[in-house]
Formats: C-alpha cells, sequence, structure tokens
C-alpha cells in the first residue's frame, strides 16, 4: 500500500493543531472585517473538540486521524455566513452531544438513560433552531434500524427527554409572562416558509451546498463501496450518517428560508463521511482529490467572507 502525501497529513498527529491555528488565524480575520463572531468561534471550537470524542468514542476512522475534527472545522469556516448567528453553533453542538449520548445506547434496548440524555440535548438544541424537531421521527426510526435500542421504554424515554427542557421553559414563561413565545416558538414548526423557493438562496449559500453535497456524495460512495473493512457497528453509525445528511441537504432545498439552519447540522454529518474518505483512500486519484477539496475550501472561505 504506497502510503502518498494525503495519508501522511491524514494520519499526522499535527493535523488538529495547524487546523486549528487555521481556525485561530480565521477569527483574526473576522475581527480585522469587523465581525464580532467571539461566541460563534467558541463554539465552534468547543464542537471540534467534541466531534474529536465522538470520532474517538466510536473509532469512526479505523486509523489514528483527526481528520473528522478537521474536515468539520474546514467546511465550517467554509460556509462563515452561518457565523452571523449563534444559533447554527448551540445546533451544531447539541447534535454532535446527542450523538455522542446516542451511540451508547447501541444494541442496547434498555438503555434508556442514554436514550433520554440524547433526546433531552436534542430537544435543546431546538432552543434556537426548533425546526431540528423535523428529525425526531427520522431519528426514531433510526434508533430502530441502525442503533437498534428502540423498545417501549426507550421510546418513552426519548419522548422525556424532549419535552424536559421545555418544562422548564414553560414554567419560566408562565411566572414572567411570556407565553407568547413558547407559543411563536412552536408555531414556527407549522410555517418554515415556501417551499422550494429557491430565488431566496444567494451565490454564497448555493456555492457552498454544492461543495457539500460533493463531499457528501464522494464519502457516502466511498463508504458503501469499501464499507466491508469496518465492523458491523462502524457500519451502523455511518449509514445513519449518510441518511441524515442527505435528509438535510433535502430539507435545505426543500425549506430555503431554513437553509442555514439545516446547513450547519449538514455539516456535522458530512466531516465523518468525507473524514473517511481523506483518511482512509490511498489512490493517485484521491490523492489530487485531496489537495483539490483543500483549495476549494480555502477558495470558497475567502468568497464567503467577501
Amino acid at each position: 500500500m504506497i502510503r502518498r502525501l494525503q495519508n501522511r497529513i491524514a494520519e499526522s498527529r499535527m493535523a488538529l493543531p495547524v487546523t486549528l491555528t487555521y481556525l485561530a488565524a480565521f477569527m483574526v480575520i473576522q475581527v480585522l472585517l469587523g465581525h464580532d463572531t467571539w461566541l460563534q468561534m467558541a463554539l465552534l471550537a468547543v464542537s471540534s473538540v467534541l466531534m474529536a470524542e465522538l470520532n474517538n468514542a466510536n473509532a469512526l476512522i479505523r486509523i489514528y486521524s483527526r481528520m473528522v475534527s478537521c474536515s468539520f472545522i474546514v467546511m465550517t469556516t467554509a460556509a462563515n455566513f452561518l457565523l452571523s448567528s449563534t444559533n447554527a453553533g448551540w445546533a451544531q453542538m447539541g447534535l454532535i452531544v446527542f450523538f455522542i449520548f446516542l451511540l451508547h445506547a447501541y444494541q442496547d434496548g434498555r438503555a434508556t438513560g442514554w436514550v433520554f440524555y440524547a433526546f433531552a440535548t436534542l430537544s435543546l438544541a431546538s432552543i434556537p433552531f426548533v425546526h431540528i424537531l423535523y428529525l425526531v421521527p427520522l431519528l426514531w426510526i433510526i434508533l430502530a434500524t441502525n442503533i437498534m435500542a428502540l423498545s417501549p421504554r426507550t421510546f418513552l424515554a426519548s419522548l422525556l427527554g424532549l419535552m424536559v427542557p421545555y418544562w422548564f421553559i414553560g414554567a419560566y414563561a408562565i411566572v414572567f409572562q411570556h407565553l407568547d413565545w413558547l407559543s411563536s416558538h412552536f408555531a414556527a414548526l407549522a410555517h418554515p416558509g415556501n417551499v422550494f423557493d429557491l430565488t431566496v438562496i444567494d451565490d454564497h449559500q448555493a456555492l457552498t451546498f454544492i461543495f457539500l453535497m460533493i463531499l457528501a456524495a464522494l464519502g457516502s460512495v466511498h463508504f458503501l463501496m469499501f464499507s466491508y473493512q469496518d465492523k458491523i457497528r462502524t457500519r451502523m453509525i455511518y449509514e445513519m450518517f449518510i441518511t441524515l445528511s442527505f435528509c438535510c441537504l433535502l430539507m435545505m432545498l426543500v425549506f430555503p428560508t431554513l437553509f442555514n439552519g439545516f446547513m450547519s447540522l449538514a455539516i456535522v454529518v458530512i466531516a465523518p463521511l468525507i473524514g473517511h474518505f481523506l483518511a482512509l483512500t490511498h489512490s493517485r486519484v484521491s490523492n489530487i482529490a485531496f489537495f483539490v477539496i483543500i483549495a476549494v475550501a480555502l477558495l470558497l472561505t475567502i468568497y464567503n467572507l467577501l
């Protein structure tokens, strides 16, 4: 097996520190451009560490590699228009923690605690981005088919997890008379905006969408072709990521007014797919693709900053 420059970079212990340095430089540029995004960048940094934990705890890549976290950072900085609000950052962090908890329940129909924590985290993520709740029915299916942990007990635990954060919010709303916020918050679920109204998507969003779609397709095809080399548990996890990535991409097209929110979620589930591709391919074509992806990401980052 030929070790190309791509593989030396992907397996290097310096890959993540260098990417974090790139993130720090990006942060400085944001400040120089007058963008007040300190909290957003802090959320991105914490989410990057959580992505590393997700990778380590579940052996998403069967060799030592930090490509999952690096891919997450590079894609998020490329889609830097997401940093105009903290909502995307909170939603990303919530989804990552959701996966960390949920995967502890693998093949355990009695793992009510882990399922409760997972869905409670998802519920917390729905506070800044309520439309993440659109994914709940699909996540229940995944809990049954990929995590293989759906039972009456875990289903009830998921419902309880979804409700608990809003119990506290509801109590706060009653005490301080903010019931109008609570009603409008959930009313947004019934009014996601015009369907397929692509006129609201600008050039920056469109180009970033195409970039993410290509990465998702590339990572998905590679994994499906070589999934026999991974353990069954890893295959189940990646099939979950593939399903959710294309679901999020589809939601971005169906409900363009929710474009940024679902793009932030798509980045979370695409990162392991493209990270797997970058770390475990060894061909001449993949070596070229590695550097093309880096170059396109850098150009897209600059373009979206302008």
